[in-house]
């Protein structure tokens, strides 16, 4: 028992080191696309998040706010996993026990806008 928490404790603390690492490579710019150029937030439906369903063209949605993920496809430490929901609905899979919680402050920087009810 104690040596799975010790396992999840160290794949927690290399998610938030790979989302550091990939950071930095890419830059610290953050996504302005969100706001169009009336200022006006960006709105997508759940079809045209649909169509970015692959691992060179990645949206999810969580809670209602849609997310471009596919500059960090490669470096999510549970690989292929984050691609099990790419172009749908994310929340549970977000929200589950696997994520440290500082990960809900990291996925600000992918966020493009929300989905229209």
């Amino acid at each position: 028992m104690e040596m799975s928490m010790v396992i999840w404790l160290l794949a927690a603390a290399l998610s938030v080191a790979f989302f550091f690492k990939s950071k930095r490579r890419n830059g610290s710019a953050t996504r302005s696309a969100t706001v169009n150029n009336l200022g006006t937030q960006k709105v997508y439906t759940k079809s045209e998040v649909a169509w970015h369903n692959k691992r060179t063209d990645c949206w999810i949605i969580i809670k209602d706010k849609v997310y471009d993920v596919t500059s960090y496809v490669e470096e999510h430490p549970g690989g292929d996993s984050i691609l099990a929901h790419a172009g749908d609905d994310s929340t549970e899979g977000f929200y589950g026990p696997q994520h440290a919680s500082r990960v809900f402050d990291m996925v600000d920087e992918f966020y493009i806008g929300d989905l229209k009810q």
